[in-house]
């Protein structure tokens, strides 16, 4: 039949193409696009003069009644159509894979002289080469290792370049970027292959192959072909991702880098001595992210979408509004509270050039942010794990109001009192006012840094309105957070965040809402005794409305702003999209009819759910926030 090897095609790798393709299309981005048309390029060029040789010396062969005939130099077009589907393949799953690490993280600065990374690198070159050599040996001595002989000959050298270049990233990245889009390809195609050679749709010919077998009917050269094949393919990949690691990551380095680094950039990134790496700025970024995923998960979801220097940044600005909120959450009272939120003002004074004074009362000329007596105040007052997140601070791309009005929501934090547990929020307005202070700013700040790595031709107008939109979906989130912790700020801090007014309407006052959130916690002795009684189930019946009040503010906040989204830059639009509706997901769990799960005394998003939300954004605008 003269479709067998097109039937391999239509039955075996293009469902798993269209599959990959959907699961990718809305993380897809140029860079992407760009990395597969890179090494799809050098597969089929460094493939076929090889397969081109193996063919016109009978090592391998087709049948004439298994292919449509059309060949290009020898090679039947299904094969050269092999060479580019496993390499579409396999990058799309490493693609998807490696999608939620950011690279930069996994660079390591080698101390010359004392680095034990020369010993792997050498360790790891030395192996390939005895590879190389055996087949070399093979090839040399002809017969039955001839076709094993010419694929270690073929392949490794290739494989001993990228080891050499991009050894430290291979080490480093976690397993699912290296080994698992390695294997699975891999394990598939074996037994795509054991098909194939049964049926007859390619033979390897008898005097040239070893005649040992991995598993009854697959040849163990067929084996080591798509185990080499598909390490060349994912080794490729991770060299592209160190180089534009180190891209991304030194702007000392390469301060004009433009998103898609041609070939010489990108090999002049990886030749980068890693002796001048940034130490503290890896470091750095390593505790942002560490970070973040300890305390900011649908944050550090989100970032995983967003690209480059912006994701850098975004990621350090998340991970500075933690740490100041927990300098000042952790304080053992509130007059150290009180004097680290004097410490931040300081910390600002000095970055933006203002006029200051320590903290004993003496003046501090202020210099260039981040440097001089910036960096000597980071040093002196801050507690070492926090330092290198304020010294990369990219305060030269953020406005300062903003973070000095997320200080003054700070503040705000510091009048809540156990005599006073409203503490400032005496209103809807004052409500609003703290949202705007402890997230609009925070939202704002985003938008400038996407505004700043995309200008595009964004006029001044439309980037002020979209950093208002921005400012209120903040607010938005801010609600969906009081109202996911109405229980764990009452319980743990005795804070109610709700005006009294609406307390007022539930018959409750600040003081009787935190009793009555004590009674009917699950720790309460009295809850767990006997159940909840009717007084409780009163209680919650409260709660609730209360909570279902504070989700309507956030959707009436998040209706206003989120069309907002769509004038974004196209290289931010989406990831944003996914970091306001992954967090808005909490508010619809929390208005769900069958109720939400709770952890930790907070309501949930599990994780398949997240990852759906996710995807659902990335994939276009997402409906009515009611709705949805």
């Amino acid at each position: 039949m003269r479709f067998d090897y097109a039937l391999v095609h239509l039955t075996y790798t293009i469902p798993p193409a269209i599959l990959l393709s959907v699961l990718h299309a809305p993380l897809c981005t140029r860079r992407d696009l760009y990395k597969i048309v890179f090494l799809v390029t050098i597969a089929v060029l460094s493939t076929i003069p090889w397969d081109s040789y193996l063919i016109r010396t009978n090592i391998w062969s087709y049948p004439p009644d298994g292919v449509i005939g059309l060949k290009i130099f020898d090679i039947p077009v299904e094969e050269v159509f092999f060479f580019v589907i496993q390499t579409y393949n396999t990058s799309l799953l490493y693609l998807l894979l490696s999608k939620p690490v950011l690279h930069s993280v996994y660079l390591v600065k080698e101390e010359k002289g004392r680095s034990r990374w020369k010993y792997i690198k050498l360790l790891g070159q030395l192996g390939l080469a005895l590879v190389i050599k055996k087949g070399i040996e093979y090839v040399r001595a002809g017969g039955r290792h001839t076709y094993l002989g010419l694929i270690l000959v073929w392949a490794v050298p290739f494989l001993w370049m990228l080891w050499a270049l991009a050894y430290q990233f291979l080490v480093n990245l976690p397993w699912t970027s290296t080994l698992v889009p390695i294997a699975l390809p891999t394990l598939y195609l074996w037994i795509v292959d054991t098909l194939a050679l049964k049926r007859g749709t390619w033979v390897i010919e008898q005097g040239t192959k070893t005649g040992w077998t991995l598993w009854p009917g697959l040849e163990i050269e067929e084996a080591v072909f798509f185990l080499l094949t598909n390490c060349l393919i994912v080794f490729g990949l991770v060299a592209f991702d160190n180089a534009v690691a180190v891209l991304d990551a030194f702007p000392a380095h390469y301060p004009h880098f433009s998103g898609l680094p041609s070939p010489v950039t990108l090999v002049r990134a990886l030749l980068l001595p890693a002796q001048t790496y940034d130490d503290d700025r890896i470091l750095g970024l390593q505790q942002c992210v560490a970070r973040l995923r300890a305390k900011s998960r649908s944050f550090y979801l989100a970032s995983s979408v967003f690209q480059g220097r912006l994701r850098i940044d975004l990621i350090i600005l998340y991970s500075f509004c933690r740490v100041a909120d927990d300098l000042i959450d952790n304080a053992k009272d509130p007059a150290e509270a009180r004097q680290w939120v004097q410490t931040l003002k300081t910390y600002l004074d000095l970055c933006y050039g203002g006029p200051t004074k320590t903290a004993d009362g003496r003046e501090i000329a202020a210099r260039d942010p981040n440097q001089g007596p910036a960096t000597q105040h980071i040093m002196q007052h801050f507690p070492p794990d926090t330092q290198l997140t304020l010294l990369l601070l990219p305060t030269d791309r953020l406005a300062k109001e903003p973070l000095y009005e997320l200080l003054k929501g700070f503040e705000m934090d510091l009048q809540f009192t156990a005599s006073s547990p409203s503490g400032p929020i005496k209103s809807e307005a004052d409500l609003d006012t703290y949202g705007a202070r402890v997230a609009g700013t925070v939202a704002l700040l985003c938008i400038q840094l996407v505004m700043y790595h995309y200008p595009g031709n964004t006029s001044e107008a439309t980037a002020q309105r979209l950093m208002r939109a921005g400012h209120d979906m903040g607010i938005a989130l801010q609600y969906t957070n009081i109202a996911r912790d109405l229980q764990v700020d009452a319980l743990n801090t005795r804070r109610v965040y709700v005006p009294p007014a609406w307390l007022k309407k539930e018959k409750l006052t600040a003081e009787s809402f935190i009793t009555g959130i004590t009674k009917t916690s699950p720790s309460s002795s009295s809850a767990s005794a006997s159940g909840a009684s009717d007084q409780d189930a009163f209680f919650m019946k409260k709660l609730g409305a209360l909570r279902s009040r504070l989700l309507d503010r956030a959707f009436a906040f998040y209706d206003r702003s989120k069309s907002a989204i769509e004038e974004l830059p196209v290289e931010a639009r989406a990831p944003m999209r996914v970091a306001v509706e992954s967090y808005m997901q909490i508010a619809r769990e929390l208005r769900r009819p069958g109720g939400f799960v709770v952890k930790a005394g907070r309501a949930t998003v599990p994780v398949w759910r997240r990852l759906w939300v996710a995807w659902r954004a990335l994939c276009g605008p997402v409906g009515a926030g009611g709705g949805r």
